[in-house]
């Protein structure tokens, strides 16, 4: 990895969930990296940083103008980092405009790059287009969504100053990079994401906007050994998957896990104390809590997640449960921060998307962080699996 020969230090990721704050880290965690998510950048804030710290902003449940404010100064707060990486949603949710100019402002780098393709999850970039498995953006169900609908799936609409390239000018990257500005990178599969990484002579002279895909492009390249060992926790006795996403990946992974008979759970839609007398009578080793399978404004949307929240922390206390395989960005934040944890010390990343690790603060469990849209139908039964047999390779609950 080549830097300038500054006081700059530390890899730092700015995200506007916590579920692209867990999976734009994990990767460097795969490639030797301490890592750690933050839930507020001032838990952060960067002095002698080492490692790699992933700030969730929250900003994607801000208006525009707020969210822009609120990167505006994270980018700032972290523009001495030796690599800085905004995250952005590979479907394009967000204010994704907003968020990246003001990233670029605050962060005083003379380049950006924008790369959101993650192919692993069939989200690739031909020509400065957003594609999910053949399908524009803004025509797939991730435009249906009453919370984050995507409008606009071609990058050169959102950023009309941008240059478009793609692997075909991988050559002139460092040219165009050396000249400033913003560029908007096509790619298809991982290897036009490497070819990218390894075009552009000093990572610090750019701030990286990108999904999962480039985060891991990017990991590979800053690849060292090992950090600080990370002991695999001891096997779960009774996990609760909790869901909150009604994207409808997300809904039939979870039909696949309870159709299981060792699975019980309750959907929460009004009172968490009587969610919480019913959880506490089931007798299946895993749990589940979802709210309604319905979508849902976005105020509803957040009072459900408060509503699950308080039934997590009710079953954390009283000792019900002791791991946790939370799904969707807004619902994990909301729970994680009820339950007083100031952020996740991240283990590893058992799928793409997917972040392990244990709570930060009072209350050490351990928890995987998914995105909705991500995974295939059987993904929750191996997440389900793995929280329970952490050592063993298996694929079933």
């Amino acid at each position: 990895m080549t830097f300038r020969n500054d006081e700059r230090s530390g890899i730092a990721i700015l995200a506007d969930d916590l579920t692209s704050a867990g999976d734009g880290a994990a990767p460097f965690r795969r490639a030797g990296h301490d890592a750690r998510i933050l839930l507020s950048a001032t838990a952060g804030v960067p002095g002698h940083a080492v490692g790699v710290s992933a700030v969730d902003l929250g900003s994607r449940v801000l208006d525009e103008e707020a969210a822009a404010s609120r990167t505006w100064r994270a980018a700032r707060l972290f523009a001495g980092s030796e690599l800085l990486f905004k995250t952005v949603d590979s479907t394009l949710r967000g204010h994704v405009a907003a968020e990246v100019r003001a990233a670029w402002a605050g962060s005083r780098r003379r380049t950006v790059v924008i790369a959101p393709a993650f192919p692993a999850e069939g989200r690739v970039t031909v020509e400065g287009v957003q594609y999910v498995r053949g399908v524009p953006v803004h025509e797939s169900d991730f435009a249906r969504d009453p919370v984050h609908p995507v409008r606009c799936s071609d990058l050169a609409t959102l950023f009309p100053e941008a240059v478009v390239a793609g692997p075909g000018r991988a050559a002139e990257l460092p040219e165009l990079i050396g000249n400033g500005g913003l560029i908007v990178y096509s790619a298809a599969e991982d290897g036009d994401l490497d070819r990218l990484v390894a075009a552009v002579p000093r990572l610090d002279d750019v701030l990286w906007v990108g999904s999962p895909g480039l985060a891991a492009a990017l990991a590979r390249r800053c690849a060292h050994a090992a950090g600080s060992a990370t002991s695999v926790p001891a096997p779960a006795r009774r996990p609760l998957i909790v869901v909150g996403s009604a994207n409808p990946a997300t809904r039939r992974q979870l039909a696949a896990l309870r159709a299981r008979a060792d699975v019980q759970g309750i959907t929460v839609s009004g009172d968490p104390a009587t969610a919480v007398e019913t959880l506490r009578g089931l007798t299946a080793p895993v749990l589940t809590l979802q709210t309604p399978e319905e979508r849902h404004t976005p105020q509803t949307a957040q009072a459900l997640a408060r509503s699950l929240a308080a039934v997590v922390q009710a079953l954390t206390e009283e000792h019900t449960i002791d791991a946790l395989i939370v799904t969707g960005g807004e619902t994990a934040a909301t729970v994680l921060q009820t339950l007083g944890a100031t952020g996740i010390g991240l283990l590893d990343e058992p799928e793409p998307g997917v972040a392990r690790g244990t709570l930060l603060g009072q209350l050490p469990l351990p928890v995987l962080i998914k995105a909705g849209g991500f995974g295939d139908d059987a993904t929750l039964l191996r997440l389900c699996h793995l929280i329970r047999h952490p050592l063993d390779p298996g694929e079933h609950a």
